[in-house]
């Protein structure tokens, strides 16, 4: 069995240094290790959504109540969330979302190529900035990058954590 890979392990490592304290997430093999630290840590709230728009209330309410959050999804996810995203624009509050994407390098599923391909255009559409990850080497700064412009001006920024990086599944 591969041993898997420690740059999720950065990637939580780094959001709980910002104290980042809820996680909203739909169930995703592409984050299984940044939810199962999340539902581990007794400093942090890990809540399960029924869809990923939940998520985009869930982080708005957060930044009201004084804590910062994140929303793990995969790129099929967005497409769900183009309305609720307008209301962080609007609403002009800190979002910080995390993709796992479908639909690239080496994608062998048909059905995750479209909105895997819409993915990032939905997001930047909707006024989040979106930094592609397609190495381990790069999550650190990467992420880094991503939560200043999220908790320090208040933007929207998307990761895209690429099938280059998380590995292409097999259909």
């Amino acid at each position: 069995m591969p041993e898997e890979p420690k740059w999720p392990e950065e990637i939580y490592r780094i959001l709980r240094e910002w104290d980042v304290t809820q996680f909203a997430y739909v169930p995703d093999a592409g984050h299984k290790v940044l939810i199962a630290r999340a539902l581990a840590d007794p400093d942090v709230h890990a809540v399960p959504l029924t869809t990923e728009e939940e998520g985009v209330a869930l982080l708005a309410g957060a930044h009201l109540g004084g804590a910062r959050g994140v929303v793990l999804m995969q790129s099929s996810g967005v497409g769900n969330c183009a309305n609720m995203f307008s209301l962080v624009k609007s609403g002009q509050f800190p979002m910080l979302v995390l993709v796992s994407m479908r639909g690239d390098f080496g994608e062998g599923n048909p059905w995750q190529m479209p909105m895997g391909q819409a993915a990032q255009p939905i997001l930047e559409a909707c006024g989040f900035v979106c930094l592609r990850v397609e190495r381990p080497e790069d999550v650190p700064a990467t992420l880094q990058a991503a939560c200043t412009m999220v908790y320090k001006t208040g933007q929207a920024v998307a990761v895209l954590l690429t099938q280059r990086l998380i590995g292409a599944k097999p259909f």
